[in-house]
C-alpha cells in the first residue's frame, strides 16, 4: 500500500471507531499502552476444561494481504475464509471476489463495507454496508459457493450522521441474526438514541432473517408487545458497538462499544439472556456517568479502560479463544486498541488478569475459523493467524 493511500486507510477506520472528542486522536500504531484493566461487574463462569495453562507466547503470522480489511467470516462446508474490505468487496482467502458493491457504498468517514456474516446453513450470506447517501443497509444474496445471485436488502436504515454506523453481523447460537447499529453519531449522541426505544440506533438488533419478507422478528424479543418500542431491540444504551462476538462454546456475548472522550468499554451478556439489557449510554460511558446522567437498571460494562492514555482510541472487541492449538489461551477472552495497536488477553473468570499477548497496527478486527483458531486484520491490509510462538 503506497503512502497516500495508508493515509487514507488510517483516517477511514480512525474515523470509524475512534471516540468523537474534540480532541484528534493520537496517530496511530506509534504508542503501546501498559493502561490498567478495571472490571465492574461479577466475570463471567467457564467451563474446568479450559482453565488457562501457563501462560505461553503468541506469534501473528501473516497469511494475505487485503484492501482494508475490516471483518472475517467463514461458511459451513467451506474451507476458505471471507474477508470484507471497507472500500466494498467481499473476497476469499484465495484471491477471488464473491460481491462487489465499490461502485455503490459510501467512501468517507466512518462508511463503506462494514461486517459480513453466513447464514448457519452456509446458503445465504449477509452484508453490512452504507449507500451513497449514508444509509445502512443489511442486504442477503443467495450463494452456493461460486455465485451470490437473488440480491435483496433485509433491513434498511437512516443515518443522521456519517458516523457511528455499527456495522458487526453475527447468527447467535439461537440462529438468527444478530445487528449492530450505533447511536447515529454526533458527538454526545445528540438524538439521546441509545436510550430510545423508538429507534434502532444504539443497539443490538435480533431478527429471523429467512422467516419472512423482509425478515420475522422474533416473538420472544424482549421488547415485543411493548408500546413504543421496536421489536427488533435485543439490548440498547450502545454508542458504537463496532465488534460483537459470541462465546463458541458458552454463547455468552461480547461487545466492545467505543468510547466517547474518556472511556472504552467491554459489555458482557450471558448464554441465557432474555435480552434487554440497557448498556448505560449516553447516561454513562464506560463505569462513570456522562454529563450527569443517571439511570436505573444499567448493566456494568465487564472491561474499562482510557481512551487517549498510551495511544488508546477505540476498543476492538475479539473472540473467547477455544481452539486447541494454544491450550494456555484456552477460556481467555482476547481484545485489542485500534490505535495503539495491543492485543490482550484475560480469563474469562479473571478479567483482572489481563496481559499484553501482541500488537498488530491499526488493528480493526479479529476472526474466528471453523475449528476455534482466531486471526486478525490489520487496515493496512494483513491478514494474521494467531499461532504459539
Amino acid at each position: 500500500m503506497n503512502s497516500v493511500r495508508l493515509v487514507v486507510a488510517v483516517l477511514l477506520l480512525v474515523a470509524i471507531v475512534t471516540a468523537c472528542s474534540s480532541e484528534a486522536p493520537p496517530p496511530a500504531g506509534q504508542l503501546t499502552p501498559r493502561a490498567e484493566l478495571t472490571t465492574t461487574a461479577p466475570a463471567p463462569t467457564t467451563p474446568a476444561s479450559t482453565t488457562p495453562a501457563e501462560r505461553g507466547e503468541l506469534r501473528f503470522r501473516m497469511i494475505g494481504r487485503f484492501e482494508q480489511p475490516v471483518a472475517l467470516a467463514v461458511r459451513e462446508g467451506d474451507d476458505r475464509m471471507y474477508v470484507a474490505e471497507q472500500t466494498g468487496r467481499l473476497r476469499t482467502d484465495d484471491g477471488k471476489t464473491v460481491i462487489d458493491l465499490s461502485g455503490e457504498v459510501s467512501g468517507g468517514n466512518e462508511q463503506g463495507l462494514l461486517g459480513v456474516a453466513f447464514h448457519p446453513s452456509g446458503r445465504w450470506v449477509y452484508l453490512d454496508w452504507t449507500d451513497a447517501q449514508g444509509r445502512t443497509h443489511v442486504t442477503e444474496w443467495a450463494y452456493d459457493g461460486s455465485k451470490a445471485t437473488g440480491r435483496r436488502d433485509v433491513l434498511t436504515q437512516d443515518q443522521p450522521f456519517p458516523n457511528h454506523n455499527g456495522g458487526q453481523l453475527a447468527f447467535g447460537p439461537d440462529g438468527y441474526l444478530y445487528i449492530a447499529l450505533g447511536d447515529g453519531g454526533g458527538a454526545g449522541d445528540p438524538q439521546g438514541s441509545g436510550q430510545d426505544l423508538g429507534t434502532l440506533l444504539g443497539k443490538v438488533l435480533r431478527i429471523d432473517p429467512r422467516g419472512g419478507r423482509p425478515y420475522k422478528v422474533p416473538e420472544d424479543n424482549p421488547f415485543v408487545g411493548k408500546e413504543g418500542a421496536k421489536t427488533e431491540i435485543w439490548a440498547y444504551g450502545l454508542r458504537n458497538p463496532w465488534r460483537f462476538t459470541f462465546d463458541r462454546d458458552t454463547g455468552d456475548l461480547w461487545i466492545g462499544d467505543v468510547g466517547q472522550n474518556a472511556w472504552e468499554e467491554v459489555d458482557y451478556q450471558p448464554a441465557g439472556s432474555e435480552g434487554g439489557e440497557n448498556y448505560g449510554w449516553n447516561l454513562r460511558e464506560g463505569d462513570k456517568p456522562f454529563r450527569g446522567g443517571k439511570g436505573r437498571e444499567l448493566v456494568d460494562p465487564m472491561i474499562v479502560y482510557p481512551l487517549g492514555e498510551g495511544g488508546n482510541c477505540s476498543v476492538i472487541a475479539g473472540y473467547v479463544y477455544r481452539g486447541e492449538k494454544i491450550p494456555w489461551l484456552r477460556g481467555q477472552f482476547m481484545y485489542g486498541d485500534f490505535c495503539a495497536g495491543w492485543i490482550k488477553a484475560a480469563p474469562v473468570d479473571e478479567l483482572d488478569k489481563a496481559a499484553e499477548v501482541g500488537n498488530v497496527e491499526q488493528l480493526s478486527s479479529f476472526g474466528q475459523g471453523h475449528d476455534g483458531e482466531l486471526y486478525a486484520l490489520s487496515l493496512r491490509g494483513q491478514l494474521y493467524r494467531i499461532e504459539p510462538a
